[in-house]
């Protein structure tokens, strides 16, 4: 990401926000006007309408008033997008596939690479879903091309192991860099049956749950600095969403229940340290980058609910908590006028929006609406 690690500033913001407990039960006295899949839809449908550039990106402010291009939530974006066509199967969706992949290639330069690991990982896992849905070679080509890229950023000169976050940088072993790149890497075993693959996943797994995760609590710290070893111990719910993420992943492939004891775990810590006390949803970390955190944690949050492996006594919770992330959000958090949302899913966001903060938002309707049609 473009802002470098934001952990210091959290020292500060952790303190005054909340790490407070979630209440057991919810009180849910207001009817929902509309539907799960209904919010899902308009948020996605307001996410185009507002930030997608016919140049074939997403601008990064709503309205055209900031048509300046970032390359990580683009692919969370098209991330939404994907949804949207899953859900309903329409082909206004898909008309994006194909525009958004080279026109996020002409603005990133005539490539896909960047000096940030992760930022290439998202986009590595956005071409891995079009490449499933669509079966077009040209998806597959280029999440290899990263993949090859990325696997650069491991060495155990610094910390032991673990992928670095920047390629200047190859001291700092972030946690951000490590979840998606894991993902990744099961992801494409799942796909090809490349031992390969899996190796590497659980290899960049087993180093951040030694190193940057507590396996205490379940939180998953920030980054350690290779040169000093200081892990700064912040705990951001995408960084928690990755962790769990990739240990569902695992789960599935293996059968192991360690790997579902980690991410139930790692849930459980997020929705009872990471949030606003006072409404019981997903903390504001904040505008620009992370006005995304709180929609990827969502992401594989309902990947965990979908598990059979999950224990009954974490899966009322879980869902109680979900919906009410959704239900807060849609009576508190949208601006009613043009449904745009902030970094805020517990405030009506004042002045233009930003596409991590809308990209986030129609994440989480877009699970919500997905786990209810599973469900």
């Amino acid at each position: 990401m473009k802002f470098g690690s934001i952990a210091l500033v959290w020292l500060a913001l952790l303190t005054s926000v909340g790490c407070g407990k979630i209440k057991d039960e919810y009180q849910f006295n207001d009817e929902l006007p509309v539907s799960w899949e209904e919010m899902a839809r308009r948020s996605t449908d307001t996410l185009i309408r507002q930030f997608w550039n016919e140049e074939g990106y997403f601008n990064y402010g709503s309205d055209r008033s900031d048509l300046g291009f970032q390359y990580w939530p683009n692919a969370h974006a098209m991330d939404a997008v994907i949804d949207a066509y899953l859900r309903s199967n329409d082909p206004k969706y898909r008309a994006y596939f194909e525009p958004w992949f080279e026109g996020v290639r002409v603005k990133n330069g005539g490539n896909y690479y960047n000096v940030f690991y992760d930022d290439m990982e998202w986009n590595a896992l956005t071409f891995l879903r079009l490449y499933e849905i669509t079966k077009e070679q040209q998806y597959m080509d280029a999440t290899l091309l990263l993949w090859e890229d990325i696997l650069k950023a491991w060495n155990t000169e610094y910390a032991g192991g673990g992928l670095a976050w920047r390629k200047d940088m190859r001291y700092s072993k972030n946690a951000c860099s490590n979840g998606p790149a894991s993902i990744l890497a099961v992801r494409l075993y799942k796909l090809t049956k490349e031992e390969a693959y899996l190796d590497w996943a659980k290899r960049i797994y087993e180093w951040q749950k030694d190193v940057l995760f507590d396996r205490a609590t379940g939180a998953v710290f920030d980054n350690i600095n290779g040169e000093t070893d200081v892990i700064n111990t912040v705990a951001l719910t995408y960084n928690q969403g990755t962790f769990l993420g990739t240990a569902v992943e695992l789960f599935d492939v293996t059968q192991d229940p360690l790997y579902m004891n980690d991410a139930q775990k790692t849930a459980n810590y997020t929705i009872s340290k990471c949030i606003d006390a006072s409404s019981n949803v997903l903390r504001d970390e904040g505008s620009g980058d992370g006005a995304l955190f709180k929609g990827i944690f969502m992401r594989y949050f309902v990947q965990l609910l979908e598990r059979d492996g999950l224990q009954d006594a974490f899966r009322l919770k879980f869902e109680n908590f979900l919906h009410n992330n959704g239900r807060v959000t849609w009576l508190q958090g949208a601006d009613q006028n043009f449904l745009l949302f902030g970094s805020s899913w517990a405030q009506r966001p004042s002045g233009d929006a930003q596409l991590t903060a809308q990209t986030s938002a129609a994440m989480l309707f877009e699970s919500i609406a997905y786990f209810e049609k599973k469900k």
